[in-house]
């Protein structure tokens, strides 16, 4: 399993412990990724994602899965999260 936020692709970053002594020992920093269900209210279907816990604030903070990825432009999404969009998108015309 990738280390990876399915949304925003959030992963591991590399950098080093550095102790009093000034030696440097590499480490890496891990995102902090949680399973959650996220519904999509236009498509009512529910995804099963692994996603940061920063990335799961901004979809609560703009109010829902639906309207993150509508005001996320597609070069920070993954390729998953494009998919997703474009399903909703395709829904929202086919209800109009």
């Amino acid at each position: 399993m990738a280390k990876k936020c399915d949304i925003s692709g959030t992963g591991v970053m590399s950098g080093n412990n550095v102790s009093h002594a000034n030696n440097r020992t590499r480490r890496r920093f891990l995102p902090n990724l949680q399973v959650v269900s996220l519904l999509s209210e236009t498509l009512g279907k529910i995804f099963k994602l692994k996603v940061c816990s920063k990335t799961l604030r901004s979809i609560e903070h703009n109010g829902g899965l639906d309207a993150y990825l509508e005001s996320t432009s597609n070069t920070k999404l993954t390729e998953e999260a494009k998919k997703i969009k474009k399903s909703i998108a395709k829904a929202k015309t086919k209800n109009k």
